[in-house]
């Protein structure tokens, strides 16, 4: 087994809270696991990645070389694209919709999201109108992590321990919120995919 998943946004949109889960589920499953941030201008809205490797045979960098991403996990639209380069021609992309408005140029979304959908792997999800429906914005992270699941190769089980392990402090409520949008992006993802 051997998944290796760039994790792609802007600041404040809970790439790091995704990582932690998957790391906690990887872990969990006793496989080996190297990961590498930028944060740039997370702060103040700028580009935020992880690169997420996951394996069950030793792994000696951190870095994805590119073409070999087997995930490109972005939380916004125009940050899936600055990936696509490390994708595999095997490889899923799986991401929101909705745009982060925090530049004056922000490119044509519809341009965006037709070269996304042009892809031959691809899942394009609402993940802030699913939030909304749940009943809260915050966890459209968990619903674009409940999205990716299909395409990593860890236990479903896992990633719903590490999202109780990482929200357990923020109380039950939020830990039931967490876990509803991961399970609502994944039915999505299953019936679009």
């Amino acid at each position: 087994m051997k998944c290796d998943i760039v994790l792609a946004g802007v600041g404040g949109q809970g790439i790091l809270s995704i990582a932690t889960v998957l790391g906690f589920a990887a872990l969990e499953n006793n496989l080996y696991l190297k990961q590498a941030e930028t944060h740039g201008m997370s702060q103040r809205g700028g580009a935020v990645q992880s690169y997420l490797r996951l394996s069950d045979s030793p792994i000696h960098s951190d870095l994805i070389p590119l073409g070999k991403a087997n995930l490109i996990l972005s939380v916004e639209p125009m940050e899936s694209l600055r990936y696509l380069p490390y994708l595999s021609a095997e490889g899923y992309v799986v991401t929101n919709t909705t745009p982060f408005l925090n530049i004056v140029d922000y490119p044509d979304i519809q341009i965006i999201m037709d070269r996304i959908r042009s892809l031959p792997h691809a899942v394009a999800i609402d993940a802030e109108a699913i939030a909304r429906e749940i009943g809260q914005i915050k966890v459209s992270n968990m619903v674009m992590l409940g999205a990716a699941t299909p395409f990593i190769d860890v236990p479903l089980e896992s990633i719903e321990k590490g999202i109780r392990e990482i929200f357990n402090r923020k109380g039950e409520k939020m830990v039931e919120l967490n876990l509803k949008a991961l399970y609502a992006g994944r039915d999505f993802a299953i019936a679009n995919r």
